[in-house]
């Protein structure tokens, strides 16, 4: 049974990775439809890599700023639970924080809400200092660091 689910759960993310090829193609309505039917599939209470993953992805076709919020913070809840206390994600769905929190500052930036971009920025900073020094760290720290001098301007 575990293996099976295992396979469905491969399933699930093949499939929210050919959506995201779409995406990073330029194809962001195609990508957009998909992930929609995918979370149709999944809903709220569905796995939390999963949810955390498509939201995060999906809240990059939104046109809206406040709709890419909005899925950004489906992402968050996903990887902290509706109250913000849902125990020790995985390691996986963790490893999203520092890009969540990032997302969530240039969200709330965009919104000219400075305040609260500050305060996600602080948290995806302090989420990275557990990332490793090179790669995807590199990546969220100099993402950070850009936001900060934006966020300076303000």
């Amino acid at each position: 049974m575990a293996e099976q689910r295992q396979t469905s759960a491969d399933a699930v993310l093949t499939r929210i990775g050919q959506a995201a090829m779409l995406l990073h193609a330029g194809d962001r309505e195609e990508a957009r439809n998909r992930f929609g039917e995918l979370w149709a599939e999944i809903g709220e209470a569905g796995d939390a890599l999963h949810r955390c993953t498509l939201a995060h992805y999906m809240a990059d076709t939104q046109d809206d700023p406040g709709d890419e919020l909005a899925w950004d913070l489906r992402a968050l809840t996903a990887v902290e639970g509706p109250g913000g206390e849902a125990g020790e994600p995985s390691p996986a769905v963790r490893a999203f924080c520092p890009s969540l929190h990032l997302n969530l500052a240039a969200d709330y930036l965009k919104l000219q809400r400075p305040e609260a971009a500050r305060l996600h920025l602080d948290r995806a900073r302090d989420a990275a200092d557990a990332l490793g020094p090179a790669g995807y760290g590199d990546g969220i720290r100099t993402g950070i660091d850009r936001l900060e001098r934006r966020l300076g301007e303000w």
